[in-house]
């Protein structure tokens, strides 16, 4: 996914919170020129509209600063709020070129239904959500499709059965368990021996 955003340098002199008053959110750009930074003010709900689509550390942004003579694109790297108004306080972005290998954090996505749950009663856990991937920032994945159809009570899969974009790869431990098919506990009851009701075993006795 990429978006843009509209930022504009930041008066030195200028507070933090006088800018907030104004409506304007304070935002810093790292990376365009080695480790220059660069204060800048984004708008406030346009800050907000792009939070809604944009992750940190996952989403290309096209990052234009007409008073400046950069503009390119960005991975939003930090997202401050305000402890308990719930709203925002200030953004870093860092500046990225195409072919640049970045590490990104990228969600899971778990498709299909397995045999195991679908024919003997078994519960799927999945016990990673997010992976971090290591790949150009051009080649992002939004997400990364899990496919557990094949998987039968017993069955798991690992990080090394990730299917990844070309180029890609996550970074960390390649053995670690993404999802599992647990055996459920009725196929565990059809499996034991038959219980007979308290209820019954009381009538008997008497």
């Amino acid at each position: 996914m990429e978006l843009a955003i509209e930022c504009k340098p930041r008066d030195p002199k200028a507070k933090p919170n006088a800018l907030r008053r104004q409506g304007l959110l304070p935002a810093v750009l790292y990376g365009h020129e080695g480790t220059e930074s660069v204060s800048l003010t984004v708008d406030g709900h346009a800050a907000d509209m792009l939070l809604r689509k944009a992750a940190v550390n996952n989403t290309m942004i096209d990052l234009k600063i007409p008073d400046m003579p950069w503009n390119g694109k960005a991975l939003l790297r930090e997202v401050q709020a305000h402890p308990w108004k719930n709203s925002l306080y200030h953004l870093s972005f860092f500046a990225v070129k195409a072919q640049d290998m970045v590490e990104v954090g990228v969600a899971l996505n778990f498709v299909g239904e397995p045999t195991g749950v679908q024919n003997d009663g078994g519960v799927l856990n999945t016990e990673v959500n997010e992976v971090t991937v290591k790949c150009k920032a051009i080649d992002i994945p939004e997400v990364i499709n899990v496919d557990v159809s094949g998987l039968g009570v017993g069955d798991s899969l690992t990080v090394a059965d990730l299917v990844l974009p070309e180029g890609a790869m996550v970074a960390g431990d390649q053995t670690q368990t993404v999802a599992t098919v647990l055996q459920g506990r009725k196929a565990e009851s059809e499996g034991g021996e038959e219980s007979v009701p308290i209820a019954t075993q009381t009538l008997a006795a008497e």
